[in-house]
């Protein structure tokens, strides 16, 4: 059994910074990327970023420069910064993990439940 857990979402002012973070536990063998997605009210699920590897990292076009995701391997952590933050990017933030566990050899897709990042002044 793979638990995501997020945290970290919140209210913050047009222009704030806000921190995101998601924890991998259970039967992992390895995780071999990780990705943060947003949903906004009444739109799909739009990928944020990822990262595979320990630096092979990809932005949604638009947030490249202002999104930063990083992770922790000993800690089975990723973490998105988010700085310049606008209202359009207020959201659901979902993490998502490609993860081998312990009984098998080939990666699947875990999902956090989300944590909500409101961007209002």
């Amino acid at each position: 059994q793979v638990q995501l857990v997020e945290s970290g979402g919140g209210l913050v002012q047009p222009g704030g910074s806000l921190g995101l973070s998601c924890a991998a536990s259970g039967n992992i063998r390895t995780i071999v990327a990780w990705a943060w997605y947003r949903q906004a009210p009444g739109q799909g699920r739009d990928l944020v970023a990822r990262i595979a590897g320990s630096d092979n990292t990809q932005y949604a076009d638009s947030l490249r420069g202002r999104f930063t995701i990083s992770r922790d391997n000993a800690k089975n952590m990723v973490y998105l910064q988010m700085n310049s933050l606008k209202p359009e990017d207020t959201a659901v933030y979902y993490c998502k993990a490609d993860i081998v566990d312990t009984g098998g050899w080939h990666p699947a897709a875990y999902w956090g439940r989300g944590t909500q990042v409101t961007v209002s002044s």
